[in-house]
């Protein structure tokens, strides 16, 4: 059975069938004045997606029209991001790349009078906009002639003027019910380097006047935006009517993707990184996307937790708890197993001498997994919270005289306990030859399956795990400096299978009974950070 469409493939259905596109064209259009998070995961699925399943074409289109805030390092960041995703663009675009013509659009507004250089500050015009239920006031320039409009507004590109002593206005209605109408800036004087022009323009274009106009110059066929654009698409709409762009490109908004527990906002962001709550842009408790790869999330998880919530038109949020599973159920099919001890107790097996390979279980979920061969011996390390001298009912793990499985390799009895101190530093066992998993003769039933490494070749490790930068969705009425979880990070060290050291560099694995955790280097030790837990809070 078909999938139904969503209600943006409804309208881009009609538009086809009623001959208004012969072709669908889309943009991606980040701002490369930050990271990309997971909220611009949706837009790239929703953008790239749409135009794959039409057969048309995606541009990576930079909005680059705020020189103050953008970098050539985040545009780097982003093209990075998208690739890592599996997405491919058609062309690479720049607003800038247009500002020529952009330019040239604002004086054609001016030569048929909707448009005028405007004197007030940036509050004054604030101040006289008016209010959801009283109209402005009109700018006392608004009457000037199209000849004093032309000269001043070409005296601001030449850089006549300070920053802010005059702007370029659109001329629409003053009393319009959406504020975005009320002859808004189109063009305000900026004096800062470009990471790509330079120092060549001094004047910029709003976003709302460049945005219609750089959809329109690359063959836009529907611009698809977030929802919060909902107001300004009658100013889009206005812009491409009155410069008489035909087709017209059309805007169509679509609802964000918010995550509980997540910092989604690039300006939050980035003062996480600057005030040093984290280590980076790439901190693997970040929601950037660059911090999710570094934490060992896969793409394809990425790409299946936007497809799994959707396209709706209105705005919800997710639990963290959601997205997080979606991360697990990829890993639990696609992760192979290995063994780590992250609070060591020596277990000695007191009739067992010498060593011997066993064969260990790949991925029990793949069939086709098959084994990979590990070392027992004679002294092994096992958790510590797997034994006890006080067990509480219905304990399956260690205690003296209870039988516990040692993962695919013997059944053991515990023995005896040996104390320093009042702690348990050491257990002794006796194993049964014949419960060899696979072969297991024995007739001993044994309800616990402990993991485990042997001591004479397992490999010291460092082990980091996290938990959310942000306290539980209950805080969410709080400031997000107020949420933070100041014990997000933990480090200590553990005892792993030297395979984990072999393994190559952000290979994922799941450390049996403790979580998902990719393997890295911390010069040359062996580090394992923890991608998810193996906890599934999630109520499906």
């Amino acid at each position: 059975m078909a999938e139904a469409a969503n209600f943006i493939e409804q309208i881009i259905d009609a538009d086809l069938a009623a001959g208004n596109v012969t072709a669908v064209q889309t943009r991606f259009p980040p701002e490369p004045n930050g990271y990309l998070h997971i909220g611009h995961a949706k837009s790239m699925f929703v953008n790239f997606g749409t135009a794959e399943k039409y057969g048309g074409k995606c541009n990576l289109f930079f909005d680059d029209t705020n020189p103050s805030k953008e970098k050539t390092e985040f545009v780097e960041a982003i093209r990075r991001d998208i690739s890592w995703l599996g997405y491919r663009w058609e062309k690479e675009v720049y607003a800038s790349d247009f500002f020529e013509k952009i330019y040239g659009y604002a004086e054609q507004l001016i030569a048929e009078g909707k448009a005028f250089v405007c004197d007030l500050s940036a509050e004054e015009i604030k101040n006289t906009r008016g209010t959801l239920t009283e109209a402005g006031e009109d700018s006392p320039y608004k009457t000037r002639s199209v000849e004093e409009n032309l000269k001043l507004f070409r005296e601001m590109r030449a850089g006549k003027y300070r920053d802010g002593e005059k702007c370029l206005r659109a001329k629409i209605d003053m009393a319009s019910p959406n504020l975005n109408l009320r002859d808004p800036v189109i063009y305000r004087i900026l004096r800062a380097e470009h990471h790509r022009t330079g120092n060549k323009w001094c004047v910029y274009p709003m976003y709302d006047f460049a945005h219609p106009i750089c959809d329109y110059l690359q063959g836009v066929t529907h611009s698809l935006c977030t929802l919060e654009f909902e107001d300004h698409r009658p100013l889009y709409d206005w812009v491409g009517i009155n410069l008489g762009f035909a087709p017209k490109p059309r805007q169509i908004e679509f609802a964000r993707l918010n995550v509980t527990n997540l910092v989604m906002s690039k300006r939050y962001l980035k003062k996480l990184v600057e005030d040093g709550y984290v280590h980076g842009w790439d901190d693997p408790r970040m929601p950037t996307l660059t911090g999710l790869r570094n934490r060992g999330v896969p793409a394809e998880a990425i790409r299946d937790f936007c497809a799994r919530a959707g396209v709706a038109k209105a705005n919800s949020e997710c639990e963290i708890g959601y997205f997080e599973a979606v991360i697990r159920d990829y890993l639990n099919k696609n992760a192979p197993r290995a063994m780590a001890v992250t609070e060591p107790l020596k277990l000695t097996i007191t009739n067992y001498e010498g060593s011997e390979e066993i064969d260990f279980e790949i991925n029990q979920t793949d069939e086709n997994a098959g084994t990979r061969k590990i070392s027992f011996g004679k002294t092994l390390y096992i958790e510590r919270s797997d034994f006890s001298l006080d067990p509480p009912p219905k304990y399956h793990r260690l205690k003296i005289g209870g039988y516990a499985r040692l993962k695919n390799a013997y059944i053991v009895r515990c023995d005896e306990a040996v104390t320093e101190n009042g702690e348990v530093t050491e257990i002794k066992c006796t194993y049964f030859p014949e419960s060899r998993s696979g072969a297991d003769t024995s007739g001993i039933k044994a309800k616990g399956v402990l993991h485990w490494v042997n001591a004479e070749t397992c490999v010291s490790a460092v082990l980091k795990q996290y938990s959310h930068l942000l306290k539980d969705a209950e805080y969410a009425g709080q400031d997000f400096s107020e949420r933070m979880n100041e014990n997000s990070e933990r480090v200590f060290e553990v005892k792993a299978e030297p395979y984990l050291l072999q393994a190559a560099e952000d290979t994922a694995f799941q450390l049996m009974r403790t979580g998902y955790y990719k393997t890295c280097r911390e010069g040359e030790n062996l580090c394992l950070s923890e991608i998810v837990s193996l906890k599934d809070n999630f109520n499906k």
